[in-house]
């Protein structure tokens, strides 16, 4: 296997684990501030595809189907929040999964009403489209590669935001004492929605960006949401860093398993049956690292020891 595959390999895991970055970044955001958790959340992403998909469609901007995917799934979130998640704090993790559960129904029947059952499909707009040519002669698309940087702008921006600005001192300090914040006179209320909202925003731009490259369609939003918590219980929960650490480690580890592990069982057994092992022990991949790194850290990389 050549260094020039291996690379481009390597670039897809980054692009990948930046999309799950995007997506889990709001859900350890919410979980830790809110203390919820939220199935939902793969819903928004749903929504943010479909949002971007029918404004471009309409306008002919991929730029602004990236800004309805940020408003859509922004307001979708607040909504949400305002209608049935503010009615959840009190309840126990049960009540909030199944109340969730239940959203992810009203979503994907939603949204099969309002667009139909087929799939929307998201064009690459012209100028992102096509390769470029990166040192060592690899070939790369335009597109894959801005994702990169646009998840890593975001990420950067995350962290300035929790780190530098009022809003992000009041959410940290909703982390750790919530009760304590609310009699300071801070509107816990308010930044509940505020943090839910941000969280739905990111996962609607992740779920806008994927839909260029792949179909827009119902229940998008299932599978990634899975592997967004396989990425916050890696990373520690409530940790922005924990999660960009982690949403990269289970980008790599699935992209490259997937490409190596096929042609390590090559060695044990025929072509056709290590392609198939090898795809299965790819998917139980970023399991197993899981289970590794919850042996050594219990409260994930970066997680708060309890």
């Amino acid at each position: 296997m050549s260094l020039v595959l291996i690379a481009e390999q390597v670039l897809n895991g980054l692009q990948f684990g930046i999309m799950l970055f995007l997506m889990a970044a709001g859900l350890t955001l919410i979980f830790g501030v809110m203390g919820l958790i939220n199935l939902a959340h793969g819903s928004l992403y749903m929504v943010g595809a479909f949002c971007a998909a029918a404004v471009a469609g309409a306008t002919g901007s991929f730029l602004l189907g990236l800004v309805a995917a940020l408003a859509g799934a922004a307001l979708a979130g607040a909504l949400v929040e305002i209608v049935v998640i503010r009615r959840l704090y009190a309840k126990d993790h049960l009540d909030q999964v199944l109340a969730t559960f239940a959203l992810i129904l009203i979503f994907s029947e939603g949204t099969r009403w309002l667009f139909g059952s087929f799939p929307l499909y998201l064009n690459v707009p012209e100028y992102l489209s096509g390769p470029v040519t990166l040192p060592g002669g690899i070939e790369y698309p335009v597109y894959r590669l801005t994702l990169i940087v646009i998840g890593l702008v975001v990420a950067l921006g995350l962290f300035l935001l929790i780190g530098k600005t009022r809003i992000g001192v009041q959410i940290r300090a909703g982390e750790n004492d919530r009760e304590m914040i609310a009699a300071l006179g801070i509107d816990i209320g308010r930044l509940y929605t505020i943090v839910f909202a941000l969280g739905a925003a990111l996962a609607g731009l992740a779920g806008a960006l994927v839909g260029a490259i792949q179909s827009v369609q119902v229940g998008m939003g299932e599978p990634v949401l899975i592997l967004a918590f396989v990425v916050i219980v890696i990373g520690g929960i409530g940790s922005i860093k924990g999660t960009l650490i982690g949403a990269l480690l289970v980008g790599l580890t699935q992209t490259l398993g997937g490409i190596f592990l096929p042609e390590l069982m090559k060695i044990f057994m025929a072509p056709s049956a290590a392609t198939s092992v090898g795809a299965s022990l790819a998917s139980m991949a970023i399991y197993v690292l899981m289970a590794a790194v919850l042996i050594v850290r219990p409260t994930g990389l970066f997680g708060a020891r309890a």
